[in-house]
């Protein structure tokens, strides 16, 4: 079980003092929480894709090459990667990049994102969303599986005799979650080249997550790639910690109230009841994200929102330490202690490098 953390890269004002920092300082700040991450035990930093204000995550793979290369352990990923308004070889080319550069600590995941605006930037039709996200992931999967590629589609120039370079690391192509917050078809799509699938989880009730997962291990083992356990599964949710739980609701509420992804909503206690967002003591943290697995099965990551809607830095560290310390050694006990043994492990370079070597 992999637990780590994920960031939308919002520059959001924080409502306790008023001040809003630079894009500059955001992004120095994202590279602070990635390094203090790896140093209290977490295993994952993700970081989002966007392309418009008020956020600085335009390049993730700049990103976390950069984070790469100040780390020795940390898995790098994305949340998401925009497969819709990305051209398929370009990502082939990057994350191969960042594959060999980061030693295989890298996977990433792709989803259609939540920008509509985006689209004629980049020269898409929103309204064919869907398909370009199909055509684009199964093209990308060709691109690091075959050495020489002639393919035709309805969305990009065709390609003649072509190599994508550099090959990917070890002949193993990176690890690809698909993100969905309602689309059954790209759960399908995951299904059936066996890969990951991650639901976000935090802005609806369970039930809704809770189907398409379902979906997504019933399809899986349809395909032949064993059974629902082997299914890789991604799950995120929102940590707000304090030692003490009043403190914890009194200081995130302003945050909460303000945020570009909750504000203006309903209230911190509806979103508390019916979300994964969890805000309150150590101990509340732990009884909470216990609970996924009864929801959902047994699962593979575990990722957290802890920067969003302007929480100052300092903040921030300071509540990574605290999980660290009191949260993430509970968390892996229970998890383990509860864990079904014919579940998949978590996908890592290594370890998928040597069950395929073991299968030749």
């Amino acid at each position: 079980m992999q637990f780590g953390i994920y960031s939308v890269g919002d520059v959001t004002r924080d409502p306790s003092t008023g001040r809003t920092p630079s894009e500059a300082e955001r992004l120095q700040a994202m590279v602070r929480i990635a390094l203090k991450a790896e140093e209290v035990g977490l295993d994952v930093f993700a970081t989002g894709e966007h392309h418009n204000p008020p956020f600085v995550t335009s390049s993730p793979t700049t990103l976390l090459a950069f984070i790469a290369a100040q780390t020795s352990r940390l898995i790098l990923s994305t949340s998401t990667t925009l497969i819709t308004t990305n051209d398929p070889v370009r990502l082939a080319e990057e994350y191969a990049v960042l594959q060999h550069l980061s030693g295989g600590r890298m996977d990433l995941m792709l989803g259609r994102g939540n920008t509509a605006q985006v689209y004629p930037w980049f020269d898409k039709d929103i309204m064919q969303a869907l398909p370009l996200a199909l055509e684009n992931y199964d093209l990308l999967h060709r691109l690091w599986r075959e050495e020489e590629i002639d393919w035709e589609g309805r969305f990009r120039a065709p390609l003649r005799r072509f190599t994508s370079i550099p090959r990917p690391l070890d002949g193993l192509p990176p690890f690809v979650w698909h993100g969905s917050i309602r689309t059954p078809e790209i759960a399908e799509q995951a299904a059936r080249y066996g890969d990951g699938f991650f639901a976000s989880h935090i802005l609806w009730p369970k039930g809704h997550f809770q189907r398409l997962v379902a979906f997504y291990r019933s399809r899986y083992a349809y395909y032949g790639h064993g059974t629902e356990q082997d299914a890789i599964v991604g799950l995120g949710g929102h940590i707000f910690v304090n030692r003490q739980s009043q403190i914890a609701r009194e200081r995130f509420r302003p945050f909460f109230d303000n945020a570009p992804v909750y504000g203006h909503g309903p209230s911190l206690e509806e979103f508390i009841e019916q979300t994964p967002l969890s805000v309150g003591s150590p101990q509340e943290i732990i009884d909470k994200t216990l609970t996924f697995r009864e929801q959902f099965g047994d699962y593979q990551r575990q990722l957290f929102l802890f920067d969003h809607a302007g929480i100052p830095l300092p903040e921030v560290l300071d509540m990574l330490e605290l999980f660290g310390s009191e949260i993430l050694p509970v968390l892996r006990r229970e998890t383990a202690r509860a864990r079904d043994s014919r579940a998949a492990p978590a996908p890592t370079h290594a370890r998928r490098l040597a069950s395929t070597t073991a299968l030749q």
